[in-house]
């Protein structure tokens, strides 16, 4: 049976990925890569979020988005946001977007124990500009 979206982590991502949209996807981010998984198939170099609540805007940070399009373009790959909220499964490609960057104050890292926030420089992507896989 499958988790509730709210409640999912990258893995079950992953793993909802594996079987039901890509044929040929491995984890990358068990190497200690920038990036989540790769798609043999399709050259998607993919970076996953799951998020526990549904915004329509979706947040992106610079030197992520800079990495997957630059080592994208190196390789001949297709650079690839998804993200879960409880309302379903959007994807992006990074090159088809125009982004516009600006600082915001956020958590300094995703350990929830660890309150210090730091100034980063984000975009928002609105789902709308999604292709939506569930």
């Amino acid at each position: 049976m499958e988790k509730n979206l709210k409640n999912w982590r990258e893995n079950d991502l992953f793993n909802w990925l594996s079987k039901n949209y890509y044929n040929l996807l491995i984890n990358t981010n068990k190497d200690f890569s920038k990036f989540d998984c790769y798609d043999i198939e399709t050259k998607n170099r993919i970076e996953l979020k799951c998020r526990s609540k549904h915004y329509d805007n979706l947040i992106i940070e610079k030197p992520k988005f800079d990495f997957l399009v630059n080592k994208s373009i190196e390789m001949g790959d297709v650079p690839v946001y998804i993200n879960s909220t409880p309302k379903g499964i959007y994807l992006f490609k990074l090159q088809e977007l125009d982004l516009k960057w600006y600082l915001k104050r956020l958590p300094k890292t995703t350990d929830f124990d660890n309150k210090n926030t730091i100034e980063k420089k984000v975009s928002e992507i609105n789902i709308k500009y999604s292709l939506k896989l569930k």
